[in-house]
Formats: C-alpha cells, sequence, structure tokens
C-alpha cells in the first residue's frame, strides 16, 4: 500500500485528485493539506510514503515545503503551470502532472512513485540494440530506434540525449543509469560526462591548439573531448586510432 498525502490549497483540486485515486486500490490518502504549515505538520505525524504537491500556495508554495523537510519522501508536483518543471526536477520530483489531471498521465506517476518508494516494480532492464528507447519530459515524448541515440552528456542530475533528426532532450535520469542500462558495444562511457553510439564515430581529430574532436554521424558539431577520454578511446579502439 502507497500512503500518500495530498496538499493543495485548492479543496476541488484536492477533492478531484482523491477521487481519481480511488481507481487505484493499492493506493491510500491518508491525510489532505491547504498550505504548507499544515502539511509540515500532516507529513510529521503519518510519515507518508509520497507527497502529491501544488507548487503556487498563499503564503508559501510547494518548492519552499521540500526546503523544510529534513526527510522528504518522494513527491508528485501537480500544478496548473508548465514553467516550473526544470526546477521541479532539480528537486528530484519522481514526476510533474499539469491540471487537469489525466488517468493516464496519474497512473503513470503511481508507477514511478511505487519504484523510488520501493514498492514497485524491479529496476529498469538493460536495452538490447534492437530496442526503442522512450526519452520523456513533462512537456514532450521521443520514442526512437537505440541505434539513433548519437550522444549522451550528463549535466548535473540529468542527462542530455541526442537523436537523429531531433533535437536534444534533457532526462531526469543521471548518465550513470544510461551506462548501466545501454548496450555495450556500442555504447562507451568516455569519461564522466559523455557517453557515445561508438557505431556513429566518423572520426577522430587531435590538434595541439584545439585539442581532440569526435565527429558523429547524425549531428554536425564535432564534440571536444579531454585526454583520459581520447586515451579510453583508443584502448576501445587500438588499431583504428592507433596513430592519432
Amino acid at each position: 500500500m502507497l500512503r500518500v498525502i495530498l496538499i493543495d490549497d485548492e479543496a476541488l483540486a484536492r477533492q478531484g485528485l482523491r477521487r481519481l485515486l480511488r481507481a487505484h486500490p493499492d493506493v491510500e490518502v491518508i491525510a489532505e493539506a491547504k498550505n504548507v504549515e499544515l502539511a509540515l505538520e500532516a507529513i510529521k505525524e503519518s510519515s507518508p510514503d509520497a507527497l502529491f504537491l501544488d507548487i503556487r500556495m498563499p503564503k508559501a508554495n510547494g518548492f519552499d515545503l521540500l526546503k523544510r523537510l529534513p526527510d522528504c519522501p518522494p513527491v508528485v508536483f501537480v500544478t496548473a503551470y508548465s514553467e516550473y518543471a526544470v526546477q521541479a526536477y532539480e528537486v528530484q520530483a519522481v514526476d510533474y502532472l499539469l491540471k487537469p489531471v489525466r488517468p493516464a498521465r496519474l497512473a503513470q506517476a503511481l508507477s514511478r512513485l511505487g519504484e523510488a518508494a520501493g514498492k514497485g516494480k524491479s529496476p529498469e532492464t538493460p536495452y538490447g540494440l534492437s530496442d526503442r528507447i522512450c526519452l520523456r519530459t513533462p512537456e514532450r515524448t521521443l520514442v526512437a530506434p537505440l541505434g539513433d541515440v548519437i550522444l549522451l552528456q550528463a549535466d548535473k542530475d540529468f542527462t542530455r540525449v541526442t537523436v537523429a533528426g531531433a533535437a536534444p532532450i534533457l532526462i531526469c535520469q543521471s548518465l550513470g543509469v544510461y551506462e548501466r542500462n545501454l548496450p555495450s558495444p556500442p555504447f562507451l562511457r568516455i569519461d564522466r560526462s559523455i557517453m557515445l553510439n561508438t557505431a556513429r564515430i566518423q572520426s577522430v581529430e587531435v590538434s595541439p591548439t584545439r585539442g581532440a574532436h569526435v565527429s558523429l554521424e547524425g549531428w554536425p558539431a564535432a564534440v571536444p573531448i579531454g585526454k583520459a577520454a581520447l586515451r579510453r578511446l583508443k584502448r576501445a579502439f587500438p588499431q583504428s586510432l592507433s596513430g592519432i
């Protein structure tokens, strides 16, 4: 059973979310709160497994609440405003739902909450070469063959994924997760911040003044890499890069 608290200053919003949650018998709403102060009391008293949290509320907002929690349970933001999505993922929110909440999106958020709270599915199964990858943000979902993934770059706790024919997409997932789950070869993490699809390497150039750069099929800009990354590429392709 996933025990949750609903935190929203609008009674109708709490009522609507509670009604949607009734379709999920493994979820129990143990408390509601209409502001940050009442939410702090409810969290202290009931120790919930997760929070459904509004952002804009009188006096203090949802982010203010999280700052005041020494041990914060997993959070799903529920808001009418899309502009806080990046900030929400910066505080490691499990999901970000826009009002009015759709049942399908709520089910998806509950699945993620179950995993975050240790009550859901087993860890993600590694990808196979013939698989398709689903890259999802609050505003956009991109599904592509795994071979179309060109480059993955760490951006703090996020990963910027570059797929052929599409703009890079910022995913709330660490690069380490992709390193564990993408097949190697062809994917190779060459340093702390870069993982690339080695099947798409077109050339590696080294200049005394500009350093080393990797050109990748499907991406117009050469990717600068450091000395350690260059050494790892040489170890992976000793014959092709022996002269560099």
